[in-house]
């Protein structure tokens, strides 16, 4: 479905993980964004510095890469100049359930390249995770404010549980145009409309090395599950792939009307 005049095109690209996944998103975003013509790109950044993490640098390759917005989760705080990173770019959120007194944003109104108003959310789970704030009440209620300024609202959900997952898009459930799962690193196949218009996947999947462990060093996950020991990990470099999600949306109801999974591999030689 190529985006018409009412149509408005969301591509969510999955964690990127750190320069090999930054490599990815260079060479290949490019040739999605000629294809697919979004209008709007959200990106998860919280792996995208050394494969922990977000910092100016990493955030900077992002932005140049074509994104509007960068989400994040539970690895927002591993590089230090995250803390002051949100505060400066209101563009870069971080999980909006984390708690009172944290600094920077979890949500925002942005304006597309298009001049429409587009609102992002970005909530952590609570299953598996580490403590944070309840995301469905937070979460309902900073989508029912930004739907006074445009009906076009995305949710990055990032969360370890599918379970959550899921019960979080039915939660909101045509109040969001689309509730998209991020952290585990892994695409999964339930790309669908909701009943009440919202576009659902549980996990977007990740841009980075497909020869290692969700992204990183295969030879050093082995590792750490043979011995148990605190092995350091770095980013795979092997097999490197975008994944990403594709929605199409009507711009005055905010419901969605297409959802399609997108990965493009890259080709070496």
């Amino acid at each position: 479905m190529v985006a018409g005049n009412e149509s408005f095109r969301i591509l969510f690209v999955g964690d990127v993980v750190g320069r090999p996944g930054r490599r990815a998103l260079r060479e290949l975003l490019p040739h999605i964004l000629e294809e697919e013509r979004p209008h709007f790109v959200i990106i998860n950044s919280e792996n995208s510095a050394g494969g922990f993490g977000v910092n100016r640098r990493s955030a900077k390759a992002l932005f140049d890469a074509g994104a509007d917005v960068l989400t994040n989760g539970n690895h927002t705080w591993d590089k230090v100049e995250a803390f002051e990173l949100v505060d400066e770019d209101p563009r870069v959120l971080r999980p909006e359930n984390l708690p009172p007194g944290t600094p920077g944003c979890g949500c925002g109104v942005f304006e597309a390249k298009c001049g429409t108003r587009v609102g992002v959310l970005n909530v952590i789970g609570r299953v598996f995770m580490n403590p944070a704030e309840d995301p469905f009440r937070a979460g309902r209620r900073m989508l029912d404010d930004m739907r006074a300024e445009t009906p076009l609202l995305f949710v990055d959900f990032h969360g370890e549980a599918t379970s959550e997952k899921q019960a979080f898009g039915w939660h909101v459930d045509g109040l969001a145009t689309a509730v998209v799962g991020t952290h585990t690193h892994v695409p999964t196949a339930d790309s669908r409309i909701l009943k009440n218009g919202t576009a659902y996947q549980s996990d977007a999947g990740m841009t980075g090395g497909y020869e290692g462990v969700i992204g990183m060093d295969r030879d050093a996950s082995l590792r750490r599950f043979l011995t148990g020991y605190p092995i350091r990990f770095e980013p795979a470099t092997g097999d490197l792939r975008l994944d990403a999600v594709l929605i199409d949306a009507d711009k005055q109801t905010g419901r969605a009307t297409a959802i399609r999974r997108v990965q493009k591999r890259l080709l070496e030689g």
